[in-house]
């Protein structure tokens, strides 16, 4: 295999801390790679007014690769306060970051992966029927359409008299006949064909890959019929090509109950963007967290791997970081895996799984302390030692 170069993207907050452990983790594991630095983020936009310079754009473009530590984001009149005063008043418009990177790239297709580690004490537990206490096994891999949906950004506050007669349109827009337009706000729900079946097959692809029994198409098909029931199309559609893959559907709202009852009963998951991002989290929350949750978006030209935590500025202050460095870690994981590396992938998933069961090097979030300096003084490891103990047993 040629030589990979990976754009590296810390980012804003506690990105800068997280993203070096997990090229510390990488260089471990006999990953040869190069690594370019590039900007993005919040102080790209205080400096320059761009959160999202083209140069990281053009680094992209030209390695396909990147990591990315996180993004803050912050209301529009704050974005524009912290701007510095010859930008001010220029109608710059602060965008996420990530968002723009999505829709650049069209990385429409999200994987993130919510797996339990035997001996985590954030993971879900139940209590069985004769009272003893059981820990199921999650493993289960969310597959998120990324750019359209809810989060299209089609939407408008007092929508624009053209957009007004075409709603007012639909009979069922007689309800809103009387409500003036500039106290309307609207936001655009849009599948499309090839996106809904570019999901659909990617996450048949990899349940066909990776071993899984089933795909589970989990959307609002009987209320939300036409985006909705496009998607459930399209995974009927691709699961004739993979017939010994089991095709499941559920409901949004049923799905959030089920999650805490047999979440062990799923593997892979297959959803538009905003329900996709809800389960997401949902599953992260049995496995610990955001700690733990790493996140892929992947486009024919380029792919971006990232925790999902966020930049979390308050942690980024400290002096001795104390901030799990894990799902950080499991991205760069996913990066092996997306590029043929499987089996460093799985040292990786193998290493972090022994330091969590030996339960001697535990991050603060897993003892359930509060974030603070102090929690290394109440037997928290640093993020660096985390690090070091991941290194360590692999």
């Amino acid at each position: 295999m040629a030589r990979l170069t990976v754009v590296c993207m810390p980012g804003d907050g506690i990105g800068p801390i997280v993203l070096p452990e997990a090229l510390r983790v990488l260089d471990a594991v006999g990953f040869e790679a190069d690594y370019v630095q590039a900007e993005v983020g919040w102080e790209c936009w205080r400096t320059r007014g761009e959160p999202l310079p083209a140069r990281t754009l053009e680094l992209l473009e030209t390695w396909r690769l990147g990591l990315f530590g996180a993004a803050t984001s912050k209301p529009m009149d704050q974005a524009e306060s912290e701007l510095p005063p010859e930008l001010q008043g220029r109608g710059l418009t602060y965008y996420s970051p990530s968002v723009a990177i999505r829709q650049a790239f069209d990385l429409d297709v999200a994987i993130r992966p919510c797996r339990s580690f035997p001996g985590n004490p954030l993971n879900f537990i139940r209590r069985a029927a004769d009272g003893s206490v059981e820990e199921p096994r999650v493993d289960v891999v969310v597959f998120r359409q990324n750019t359209e949906g809810l989060y299209s950004g089609v939407e408008w506050t007092h929508p624009p008299p053209q957009v007004r007669a075409a709603l007012d349109t639909h009979r069922r827009m007689v309800r809103f006949r009387y409500i003036p337009s500039e106290d309307m706000a609207l936001s655009c729900r849009i599948f499309t064909r090839p996106a809904c079946l570019r999901i659909a097959e990617a996450a048949f692809r990899y349940a066909d890959e990776h071993g899984y029994p089933s795909v589970t198409c989990c959307e609002k098909p009987n209320i939300v019929r036409e985006t909705s029931g496009m998607l459930l199309a399209a995974c009927r559609e691709v699961q004739r090509a993979f017939p010994h893959v089991d095709l499941w559907a559920t409901n949004i709202d049923t799905m959030t109950m089920w999650l805490t009852k047999n979440p062990e009963d799923y593997g892979v998951i297959v959803s538009g963007n905003v329900f996709g991002d809800i389960l997401s989290d949902a599953f992260a929350g049995l496995v610990g967290g955001l700690g733990f949750a790493p996140s892929a978006s992947i486009g024919a030209r380029c792919a971006i791997f990232e925790p999902t935590h966020g930049s979390a500025p308050k942690y980024a202050g400290y002096e001795v970081p104390i901030v799990n460095p894990v799902a950080m870690i499991l991205a760069g994981a996913m990066l092996l895996d997306h590029v043929g590396e499987r089996e460093r992938a799985r040292r990786i998933h193998r290493a972090v799984a022994r330091v969590v069961a030996d339960a001697r090097v535990r991050t603060c979030d897993m003892l359930r302390l509060r974030a603070s300096p102090e929690v290394l003084g109440q037997g928290a490891a640093s993020t660096r030692e985390m690090t070091d103990a991941v290194i360590q047993a692999l």
